[in-house]
């Protein structure tokens, strides 16, 4: 596997800890100590940072906002990420092609 500018191989001590490198952290503004969010997409585990109450003040619906709107922009949010991380997948591990057929 080559490695990117963003990704790092990191162990998993046997009671399944594991460091968020600090280039990462700054990146992503992880504080430490700090708080992230672990959850699953498909079959991968998704490492977010907790956001702060002046970063959550915005995310509210105002009289201009249409019901589920926010929650439809993060959904796309989202889906444009899943997308950024296959490229970036199908790039590091490029699938052959004609092996079968040839």
């Amino acid at each position: 596997m080559s490695k990117t500018s963003d990704s790092e191989v990191v162990r998993v001590s046997q009671k399944g800890q594991a460091t968020i490198p600090k280039s990462l952290r700054d990146k992503l503004g992880i504080d430490a100590p700090g708080e992230v969010i672990f959850y699953e997409d498909g079959e991968r585990i998704i490492v977010e940072p907790v956001p702060s109450i002046g970063e959550l003040a915005g995310i509210h619906a105002d009289e201009s906002t249409e019901s589920g709107e926010i929650l439809e922009t993060v959904a796309e949010e989202a889906q444009r990420e899943r997308e950024r991380e296959e490229a970036t997948f199908e790039r590091l591990h490029p699938r052959r092609h004609g092996t079968d057929d040839e």
